[in-house]
């Protein structure tokens, strides 16, 4: 193995154990903007992968620029399928009889009048 391969695996096996230790330790209220922040990453991702297969000269150079492509895509569009899930989990609920369109038949309850019974 040449020492720039060597170099380039122990930094990808270093940050594969601190990613590990980072994500792990996020409390669960920062869980959404940090998912935002992590679509922003793989549309750079994506745009990375455009250009290696765009200035390809050769099969396996255009076969990990498709790669790029495709996974950066995936973890994008993912991404941003889970940051909505998230969200709606904050939202105000309504009533069934509200989101089907229809107005709630049943009577509010009258208000008390101080004093009386």
């Amino acid at each position: 193995m040449n020492q720039e391969l060597l170099l380039g695996l122990y930094v990808l096996i270093l940050t594969i154990f601190l990613g590990f230790e980072v994500i792990s330790r996020v409390p669960t209220l920062l869980h959404t903007p940090l998912m935002s922040g992590t679509n922003a990453i793989h549309g750079i991702v994506l745009l990375g992968g455009i250009l290696v297969a765009g200035t390809a000269e050769n099969p396996l150079t255009l076969l990990l620029g498709f790669l790029g492509c495709l996974f950066g895509a995936g973890n994008l569009f993912g991404g941003i399928v889970v940051t909505d899930r998230m969200l709606e989990m904050f939202k105000k609920k309504e009533p069934a009889a509200r989101q089907a369109g229809e107005r709630s038949t049943a009577k509010a309850p009258e208000k008390e009048v101080v004093g009386q019974r």
